[in-house]
C-alpha cells in the first residue's frame, strides 16, 4: 500500500491524475483526478472516489448509476504524482455506457477470453453449448478428450502444414481450459503456479 503522505498533491494544485485499470483484464478505464480526502475515501470505502473538477466536490465513480469500481489495489509512479489504481467495474466505466473512457471493448485479448468464456459456460448453462455438454459428461470424458486432442496435435507437428497444427492447438487448448473448469479452477490458477517455480 502507497504511503498518501509521501505524494505530491502540491505539484498540480492538490489534485493528483488517477489512472483505473481493471484488475482482470488490464484495460484502461478512465483517468480521474484525486485529491488526499477523495484517496483516503477509496482505499476506506474500496470503491474509487474522485474529486470533480466541475462539480468542485469529492464524487464517487457510480454514486448515481451504480456502475462503481470495486477498489483492488493502488500504485504511484516514480514521481510520486501519479497513481494506477485497479479496480474491479460494476458496469460500464464511462458515462456514455461504453466499457471504458476510451471507447474500448474491455475485455481480454489473450487466452484469458476463452478462459472466461468457458468459466461463464460452466456459471451458466446454455442449451446446445459444446462446453455444457462436454462439463455435463463428467470428468473422466473431458480428460478422455484432452488426451485426444494432444495426441491429434503431436501427430499434426511432425508434419508441415501450418494451419492444421494451429488448428490442433486451438482445440488441445480450448479442451484443456474445459478440464481446469471441471476440476473447479481456472487458467489464473495454473499460471500462478508457474510464477512461483519462476522465482
Amino acid at each position: 500500500m502507497i504511503n498518501i503522505a509521501e505524494l505530491d498533491f502540491q505539484k498540480s494544485g492538490g489534485l493528483i491524475p488517477c489512472i483505473v485499470q481493471d484488475a482482470s483484464t488490464d484495460k484502461v478505464l478512465m483517468l480521474g483526478y484525486v485529491n488526499e480526502e477523495a484517496l483516503q475515501k477509496t482505499i476506506t470505502e474500496k470503491k474509487v472516489t474522485f474529486f470533480s473538477r466541475s462539480k468542485q466536490r469529492l464524487w464517487t465513480k457510480g454514486e448515481t448509476s451504480g456502475n462503481f469500481l470495486h477498489f483492488v489495489s493502488i500504485l504511484q509512479d516514480c514521481d510520486r504524482d501519479t497513481l494506477l489504481i485497479k479496480a474491479k467495474p460494476a458496469g460500464p466505466a464511462c458515462h456514455t455506457g461504453a466499457d471504458t473512457c476510451f471507447n474500448e471493448k474491455n475485455t481480454f485479448n489473450d487466452i484469458r477470453f476463452l478462459d472466461a468464456v468457458v468459466q461463464h459456460r460452466k456459471a451458466n448453462p446454455k442449451e446446445g453449448s459444446y462446453t455444457n455438454q462436454l462439463l455435463n459428461k463428467g470428468i473422466n470424458k473431458v480428460a478422455q478428450k484432452v488426451g485426444e486432442e494432444a495426441v491429434e496435435l503431436v501427430i499434426e507437428a511432425k508434419d508441415d502444414n501450418k494451419e492444421l497444427f494451429l488448428g490442433e492447438a486451438a482445440d488441445l487448448m480450448y479442451h484443456y481450459l474445459v478440464l481446469l473448469a471441471a476440476k473447479n479452477l481456472q487458467l489464473s490458477d495454473v499460471v500462478q503456479v508457474l510464477k512461483q517455480r519462476h522465482s
